[in-house]
């Protein structure tokens, strides 16, 4: 994420699309992005509804305008499905998908390591 954060401060980039569908990793072992369909070059905010409804984040929902926080709310959604499996807001129907996003309750799964879920994490 070092060179994306980079990119996206220098380029007022939105990406907007970060799930695991659209990470490739190199052959020295970096990730790389890929699909840049909903990426858009941004200095302020924008009100534009893209994504996929499992890693949109609330203020694309409430369509208050949204800007590169969003990539970081995805780039959470992203790390929990990696520890856990699953994505936080899983639902067949993605009103309800929207609706658990926006309520903000996340739960953690009985088999997610305790270390992961702790809101205090000490090394």
């Amino acid at each position: 994420m070092e060179k994306t954060s980079s990119i996206g401060t220098t380029l007022e980039l939105i990406f907007r699309d970060l799930k695991p569908e659209n990470l490739l990793i190199d052959d020295t072992g970096y990730l790389k992005l890929t699909d840049f369909g909903f990426a858009k070059t941004c200095d302020g905010r924008t009100y534009t509804l893209c994504g996929t409804p499992e890693y949109l984040a609330p203020e694309m929902l409430l369509n208050k305008g949204h800007g590169k926080p969003v990539d970081w709310w995805t780039f959470g959604i992203l790390l929990y499905e990696m520890l856990a499996g699953i994505d936080p807001f899983s639902d067949e129907d993605p009103m309800n998908i929207y609706q658990k996003i926006l309520k903000g309750k996340v739960h953690f799964p009985k088999n997610f390591d305790k270390y992961y879920s702790r809101r205090d994490n000490k090394y």
